[in-house]
């Protein structure tokens, strides 16, 4: 079997409604990841390009949030409206979007 060449995590973590840091599915991840994966379907690249669902990223904070391996890249405050634009800028294009960039993330237990 292949491997993917590219892997988007997208965070669907739910935390209590009332927690400062509030939660990526809250946020409106699980909408974010199927728009992912209907688009990567529809463009043919859902056998280059894998998109999943992820546990917490230790990054609520800044959610929704997504990661995208093998560069490591990560995007916060992802919209819906924003997939497109992720898909063929990064994923296509092989130019992150920057306006996304999680810029000072910390990976501690008060990051997340």
């Amino acid at each position: 079997m292949k491997r993917f060449e590219k892997h988007i995590f997208i965070c669907e973590n739910k935390r209590p409604d009332d927690s400062p840091k509030g939660s990526c599915s809250v946020k409106g991840s699980p909408v974010i990841l199927e728009k992912f994966k209907m688009r990567l379907k529809e463009l043919g690249l859902n056998d280059e390009i894998r998109a999943n669902s992820a546990g917490c990223l230790n990054a609520c904070a800044f959610g929704p949030s997504i990661v995208v391996y093998p560069e490591q890249i990560w995007y916060g405050g992802v919209t819906v409206d924003d997939v497109e634009e992720i898909i063929q800028s990064h994923l296509i294009g092989n130019k992150p979007v920057e306006r996304l960039f999680i810029k000072d993330i910390r990976f501690n237990k008060d990051a997340s």
